[in-house]
């Protein structure tokens, strides 16, 4: 049954613990790549550096390119209301809510494929 995750590591264990962290990154380079962000975030990359380097494509983003930031949500489908609560006056801070937002989204597209696939 699937559980939404209460944090970044929480997500980034259960992907690992499950053996769908692979498939997280390959979702999260297709979906930025549909919205001509593109990031290629290599199948290596250890869940510490992967939160931490999309926080930083979010936190430019925001920035720098506002416009293709809001296409980018869009893409991934993040619920509008889940970024409407958070709090926009730490740039920092924000960009690290969007991207648990954005992992979390990517986590759950994931998770279904792989439990539907299997039913």
């Amino acid at each position: 049954m699937y559980v939404a995750p209460l944090n970044t590591e929480h997500l980034l264990a259960e992907a690992t613990k499950e053996n769908l962290y692979l498939n997280l990154i390959v979702q999260i380079n297709k979906d930025f790549n549909l919205a001509n962000e593109g990031v290629d975030f290599p199948v290596t990359i250890t869940p510490e550096a992967l939160q931490l380097e999309l926080q930083e494509k979010i936190y430019r983003l925001i920035q720098h390119k506002f416009a293709e930031y809001l296409n980018l949500l869009y893409i991934i489908d993040v619920p509008e209301n889940d970024i409407k609560q958070l709090d926009g006056s730490d740039i920092v801070a924000l960009s690290s809510q969007v991207a648990f937002l954005i992992l979390k989204r990517e986590w759950q597209k994931v998770w279904f494929r792989n439990y539907y696939r299997s039913v």
